[in-house]
């Protein structure tokens, strides 16, 4: 079985999945960073060639990913939006929604200029909060377990998936 974490953007879910990975012994995939690795800059495939490029690219890395075992995989924020992409990933694993509040989101992507859903808006707090709004009720729908974030550690997050991934 995966663990799979997703949620929004700045909510940890690449920290807490390595952390993840190293308390289960388990392989971390970052489905952002092999897109990355793979593709080139997020960023630059959002400009070039459009949101819709990258989401074809997060689909058939999906299907890639959902047929090995013991991962522990962190998707980009709106990997899991796609119903077929969260369905992929349910097949060999669980879906952990990483929740965090606007607030405590806001803090952590305001500074951070790489994020193309985000970028030149001039509005970043409105456009989280659209997006916030837009996702949440998705990730609460396609998430097996949902794990609240604020005022945590990423020892701590980290330590609740790995409680949670063992009981379910």
């Amino acid at each position: 079985m995966n663990i799979v974490l997703c949620g929004m953007m700045g909510v940890g879910k690449s920290s807490v999945g390595i952390r993840v990975a190293e308390l289960t012994r388990r392989k971390w995939v970052d489905t952002d960073l092999l897109i990355e690795n793979r593709h080139g800059r997020i960023s630059d495939i959002f400009e070039y060639y459009g949101e819709a490029r990258f989401r074809t690219l997060e689909s058939e890395l999906t299907a890639e990913l959902s047929k090995e075992t013991e991962l522990v995989i962190s998707t980009g924020g709106g990997l899991v939006l796609k119903p077929e992409n969260s369905e992929m990933l349910k097949r060999n694993g669980k879906i952990f929604f990483l929740r965090a509040s606007f607030d405590e989101l806001l803090l952590r992507v305001r500074a951070d200029e790489t994020r193309p859903l985000l970028k030149d808006t001039g509005k970043t707090a409105e456009r989280l909060g659209e997006l916030l709004a837009e996702r949440t009720p998705v990730y609460e729908h396609v998430a097996d377990v949902i794990v609240d974030t604020d005022g945590k550690s990423v020892e701590e997050v980290a330590r609740e998936v790995v409680r949670l991934a063992e009981e379910t």
